[in-house]
């Protein structure tokens, strides 16, 4: 009998140890499956309009199961781990947990690490010496926009404004500041306000962000 009991107790030891080897390689295989997303809210905290508190905006992000919620200055930036892995998804729920939260749309615009760095090495602007980052802006749109559309954009006479239109992101570079530019609503008609702008160092620290996240994740 004690024999037997010694064995018992082997063996339910070896089935503990197995489990949690399991228990840890499911943990450790989802962790490296999650994904980086960085989502781009349109319209929100503008003079007032469509407020939208960064930690109620973590807080909905949490409650649809994302990881590691953070969120960068008033302008509705947040970046996040996540288990999906289509960012249309991730950004039509997004909007709707907006739409039930707040009363109001918002749409809301998601690039992964890989676009950001993309977007980084297409700048038009980074050979050029005397570029304020400041006055850098790029609009992220939801698709790249139809010919017809691209054409407008590419007709209009800027200056001292310069425009670049390449795939789903307008460069604009604004000399003398965005607000006193007049150019920004000529764009907006063009593309039928379909975009959220982000000026250069919004875009490098939100890259900086996600790739923290990325390294945490491995």
């Amino acid at each position: 009998m004690q024999g037997w009991a010694s064995e018992r107790v082997a063996r339910q030891r070896l089935v503990g140890r197995e489990t949690n080897i399991r228990k840890r390689m499911d943990s450790r295989y989802s962790e490296a499956a999650m994904n980086v997303m960085i989502c781009l809210l349109r319209g929100v905290n503008l003079a007032g309009h469509k407020k939208v508190p960064m930690e109620v905006l973590r807080n909905l992000c949490t409650s649809l199961k994302h990881c590691d919620v953070q969120t960068y200055v008033q302008s509705g930036n947040v970046v996040f781990r996540t288990k999906e892995s289509a960012p249309l998804v991730v950004a039509r729920k997004l909007e709707k947990a907006i739409e039930q939260e707040f009363g109001f749309r918002s749409d809301v615009i998601v690039r992964t690490p890989s676009d950001l760095r993309d977007v980084i090495a297409k700048n038009p602007f980074a050979k050029r010496g005397g570029i304020e980052p400041s006055k850098l802006v790029v609009t992220f749109l939801p698709k790249e926009p139809e010919r017809e559309a691209q054409d407008v954009v590419r007709k209009i006479k800027a200056n001292p404004e310069e425009i670049y239109l390449t795939g789903r992101e307008l460069y604009v570079y604004y000399p003398d500041g965005m607000g006193r530019s007049k150019v920004s609503a000529v764009i907006d008609k063009a593309l039928q306000k379909g975009g959220t702008a982000r000026n250069w160092n919004t875009v490098t620290k939100l890259l900086e962000m996600a790739e923290k996240l990325e390294g945490n994740k491995r």
